[in-house]
């Protein structure tokens, strides 16, 4: 098998599933008929399934062009994760549990100890922290 495809870890991988198909298909070999065809049998269609299976692979590689869109999302992502990286920490944390959690800034309020309007601000600013530092880096 290696020979055919140059590939020990594949090789190794279709031995394996010649030894489960004759175990699996033990039935279908008859008493009286070379066992050593019949197991070549199995092992040659094991090695086309691969076969085939890696030319669709390939052609799906090949006709894969990532799309701008695709691109352009993964990067805005990106320079937003690294924007969220620059704001202080008191106001990533209130916009993270508002924005991203969707906790209410009554919820948000009880937890940092602190009033309703104190999270507001903190929300507004690091809104415009987060905006300055995002056009930064985009």
């Amino acid at each position: 098998m290696y020979k055919n495809n140059n590939d020990t870890d594949k090789s190794e991988d279709c031995v394996q599933q010649v030894f489960y198909r004759v175990i699996k298909y033990r039935q279908s070999y008859t008493e009286g008929n070379n066992f050593r065809i019949w197991v070549y049998s199995i092992a040659r269609n094991i090695q086309y399934q691969e076969f085939k299976d890696t030319v669709k692979m390939n052609n799906a590689h090949a006709r894969y062009q990532p799309e701008e869109a695709y691109t352009l999302v993964n990067d805005e992502h990106r320079a937003m994760h690294d924007a969220m990286k620059l704001i202080p920490e008191q106001y990533k944390e209130v916009l993270v549990m508002s924005r991203f959690l969707g906790m209410k800034y009554e919820e948000i309020a009880e937890i940092n100890n602190c009033s309703v309007g104190v999270i507001k601000t903190r929300v507004f600013r690091a809104m415009n922290s987060l905006r300055e530092a995002y056009f930064k880096i985009a």
